[in-house]
């Protein structure tokens, strides 16, 4: 927008010169006005002093006149011209002489009409020295209005001539230059060469307007190859990111695509994120108890969070560590982290299903086993049970040696039937929880029913670093272990702990404050203890039975699942 148009500079430049003119000539006029009747009131004003000498002619010899000459002299000190002294641009001297003048006058004239010649003739002199400083004032007033005449049209000459040389100096700088400037410019540019001169643009006038927009015109003809090339590279650089982050989901998708989901494919999905991803350390929180890190935490540096969930199922949190944000390393992106956190909720959500599932196929095949116990062996044994009574009938009471072998017979048999309803009904237990803890608690409710014992559960081990069958297994230790508590120890406390050691092998202890094992060898017919010792084996690690320090019974199982046993080699390798 042009504030200031060429056109409007010189109208207001020539309007001041003719202001200035009208100004000059004005002042000239009004003080040359005012000056007109200026040689009147000298004129008169020197009159009285002649007329003054005639009233004291009068008063020393023709009377008769005096009265009339009196009156002639004062209708000449009330002339209409001196009444023009009253204005405020009169000097004080002038209207302080006049005034002066006429209160004299009242004195002179009290003094003529008493007829006192000798005060008059002695007073006359200094009273005409008062209308001659009275016309000398009068005199320097129309001078200085000459003067006043003389420096008002010097001074509108200097202006007039200032304005013209600073306004052709402004035509010069602000019309003239830039116009050569232009010209330089399109030369330039007719050229090829765009680093043209700088031009003025930021003048108001319609020649910075000008200026500005050749500027545009000029840069944008100079910026269009380069914004070309940044476009080019920007989408280069978002192509490259989405490739990275498709590379990146690709991989971490690829790392779930197995047939069991376990802690190892996470710890490998972190592992992928952590390669591609501008992050110092990366964390996996699922519940209280399972951690996993990639990376090494900073202390002083925030933690960026996400919730793994699914379906608005919240599994754990997804926490990272990023670059500051004044860093000119590039921040992970927040996009692809979401995609992550949900493939790993989702990931979360199958490692359950598939854990539930092969519960499930484990119970089923346990089912099957005890309905086939139940329908060949019991029904054998009950059988035999049926036969031995018959048998015992026959024996007569005197054949001790007969009756002593069926009384062992029989013991046998009821311990063998005792121990296949126990058999069965482990067989025939089920789990509808796939999540460790859970599912003690719903294997051990039933057990708190058999006893007036306290069975207190503390579980810190992950649901998710164990599968389905290993979990069975450790299950099924703690069922025996507490049915043998509940049974033979006469317990009020039994305390089941598990927790995860430093080292990533696991620990589970089942205490008691009953009267305590006395020794590991079991009765004859009585295989809980070599069953539970066969389990731990499958889990891979050892059992401990023993007395507590403090009373009851302890068994402690320690074991260490295959993926922590792989994942310490490698440590162990590295370090």
């Amino acid at each position: 927008m042009v504030k200031r148009p060429v056109s409007a500079s010189l109208a207001r430049a020539f309007f001041y010169i003719a202001l200035l003119s009208l100004l000059t000539t004005g002042i000239a006029l009004l003080t040359l006005a005012s000056s007109l009747r200026d040689a009147e009131a000298i004129n008169i004003a020197g009159s009285m002093r002649m007329q003054s000498y005639r009233m004291g002619y009068d008063l020393q010899g023709n009377r008769a006149e005096l009265l009339q000459h009196n009156q002639l002299y004062a209708q000449t000190l009330d002339s209409p011209v001196f009444h023009l002294l009253n204005r405020w641009y009169v000097p004080r001297e002038v209207r302080a002489q006049y005034a002066a003048l006429q209160q004299n006058w009242i004195m002179m004239d009290d003094r003529l009409r008493a007829g006192d010649l000798a005060w008059y003739q002695s007073n006359i002199v200094r009273y005409v020295t008062q209308i001659d400083l009275f016309v000398l004032a009068l005199q320097h007033y129309a001078e200085r209005k000459m003067m006043l005449v003389v420096v008002a049209s010097i001074m509108g000459s200097c202006a007039i001539f200032t304005l013209i040389f600073f306004t052709l100096h402004r035509i010069r700088r602000q019309v003239v230059v830039p116009l050569n400037k232009l010209v330089a410019a399109c030369a330039s540019i007719e050229q090829g060469n765009f680093s043209h001169l700088v031009l003025d643009t930021n003048l108001p006038n319609e020649l910075g307007s000008l200026a500005r927009t050749f500027e545009r015109m000029s840069d944008e003809l100079q910026k269009l190859y380069h914004s070309l090339e940044a476009k080019v590279r920007q989408k280069t650089v978002r192509l490259q990111e989405a490739n990275r982050m498709l590379e990146v989901l690709y991989n971490c998708s690829q790392a779930l695509n197995v047939t069991t989901i376990d802690q190892h494919c996470f710890q490998q999905i972190l592992q992928i994120v952590h390669r591609y991803e501008t992050v110092s350390c990366l964390e996996m929180v699922v519940g209280e108890n399972w951690l996993l890190c990639e990376g090494t935490p900073t202390e002083d540096r925030a933690w960026q969070t996400l919730p793994i969930s699914l379906q608005e199922v919240v599994f754990g949190q997804l926490r990272w560590q990023a670059p500051e944000q004044s860093s000119s390393v590039q921040q992970p992106s927040a996009q692809l982290m979401q995609s992550v956190a949900s493939m790993l909720g989702r990931g979360l959500y199958f490692n359950q299903a598939q854990k539930h599932y092969q519960q499930l196929l484990l119970m089923e095949e346990r089912a099957t086993i005890a309905r086939e116990l139940h329908d060949s062996l019991a029904q054998v044994l009950f059988y035999l049970n049926i036969q031995l009574t018959l048998l015992k009938r026959a024996v007569p009471e005197e054949n001790t040696r007969a009756r002593q072998f069926i009384a062992d017979f029989e013991q046998a048999m009821n311990d063998a039937y005792r121990q296949l309803r126990e058999l069965l009904a482990t067989f025939r237990q089920t789990l509808q929880q796939a999540d460790l803890p859970a599912a003690m608690q719903e294997m051990i409710e039933p057990l708190r029913a058999q006893t007036s014992a306290k069975i207190q559960i503390n579980c810190r081990i992950p649901t998710q670093v164990l599968d389905a069958s290993q979990q069975v297994h450790l299950l099924q230790i703690i069922r025996e272990s507490v049915l043998n508590a509940i049974k033979h120890a006469q317990a009020n406390n039994i305390v089941v702990d598990c927790w995860t050691q430093s080292d990533g092998s696991h620990r589970v202890e089942i205490r008691d404050d009953g009267r305590g094992i006395v020794n590991r060898e079991e009765p004859a017919g009585h295989y809980g203890l070599n069953i539970m010792q066969e389990r731990t084996e499958r889990l891979g690690g050892t059992i401990d039975i023993g007395r507590h320090p403090q009373g009851g019974t302890l068994i402690s199982v320690h074991f260490m699942t295959p993926t922590a046993e792989v994942e310490r080699e490698i440590n162990n390798k590295n370090n």
